[in-house]
């Protein structure tokens, strides 16, 4: 029997959709000090995107840090062809 050892094998990288992607948004205005207020993390987007009107009404500031986060999968491609 031989023994093959494959260096590449392809993959594909997927949003796992087991995991439940998170949002958030950080008040970057202000001269040499940022605001530096957060949003706090949800689960969808539209909480953190109410949060940054609230607080653009409530203080002027109009400038955002957003972050979205979420979880890949690596899954190997399925090759066609006899080996």
């Amino acid at each position: 029997m031989t023994r093959r050892v494959f260096r590449y094998v392809p993959f594909s990288i997927e949003q796992d959709a087991t995991a439940v992607p998170e949002y958030e948004a950080r008040c970057v205005s202000g001269g040499e000090i940022e605001c530096g207020v957060e949003s706090g993390a949800y689960n969808d987007p539209g909480p953190v995107e109410e949060w940054q009107r609230r607080h653009t009404q409530e203080t002027g500031h109009r400038r955002y840090r957003r972050n979205f986060g979420d979880y890949a999968v690596l899954r190997p491609l399925v090759c066609g062809g006899a080996s």
